[in-house]
């Protein structure tokens, strides 16, 4: 299986992915039991929950922008699902429900399953995350994160498919790379960023990576 949402080593500057409405979202928080093909079981609070994955399926765990990279370089698909993750991992599972079938938009692995092993919640419809912001010098970058040290202090947050990101020369980096560029190649370690990101499920997702200036 094909793991579109791994690869941000594909990430545009300006992306513009679909996203499902937030009123059909759920989250779920749990540990992995087993995972076969393009299927996760994860125990949720003592409650076993079965989610199918696809080619757009955001997975953001370690070593997955690595894995995604030597398979593109050697010209094969993404790395399969159980390739990423393993059983025993805690995860958090975005997901919307089709029928009877639960289907993961993402997949992030997380330090810890929470409270009672796990819960489930729903995203409100009526009310988005307010836009928080960050500057400092970038510490790490991969494919699917960013760390920054903001006065004194390490932050970290998710990077996927809709992030923009922001810079003196992307624009032409980008079109010489035929549109798509590897993220890496605009953000380097020691930048100094801004950062617009929101919080949620105890998660921090960037929505913009504004680079100021060069190290």
């Amino acid at each position: 299986m094909k793991l579109v949402g791994v690869s941000l080593l594909a990430l545009a500057v300006v992306l513009a992915f679909p996203r499902p409405s937030p009123a059909q979202n759920q989250t779920a928080r749990g540990t992995v039991s087993s995972i076969a093909g393009d299927t996760i079981n994860v125990n949720v609070g003592g409650k076993e929950m079965k989610f199918t994955a696809d080619s757009k399926t955001m997975v953001t765990a370690a070593g997955a922008g690595t894995k995604a990279r030597a398979a593109a370089a050697a010209g094969q698909p993404g790395p399969k699902l159980n390739e990423l993750l393993k059983a025993g991992e805690a995860v958090l599972v975005t997901y919307t429900t089709m029928g009877s079938m639960m289907h993961a938009s993402a997949v992030q692995v997380v330090t810890s399953a929470g409270a009672g092993g796990g819960s489930v919640s729903a995203e409100k419809p009526a009310t988005s995350p307010s836009s928080r912001n960050a500057d400092g010098v970038v510490k790490s970058v991969s494919a699917t994160s960013l760390t920054i040290t903001s006065s004194g202090k390490d932050m970290t947050f998710a990077l996927d498919q809709s992030t923009r990101v922001v810079g003196t020369g992307a624009g032409t980096k980008t079109a010489a790379a035929g549109g798509r560029i590897v993220i890496t190649d605009l953000v380097k370690t020691g930048n100094r960023v801004a950062v617009a990101y929101t919080e949620a499920a105890g998660s921090m997702k960037a929505t913009e990576v504004r680079v100021t200036s060069a190290k």
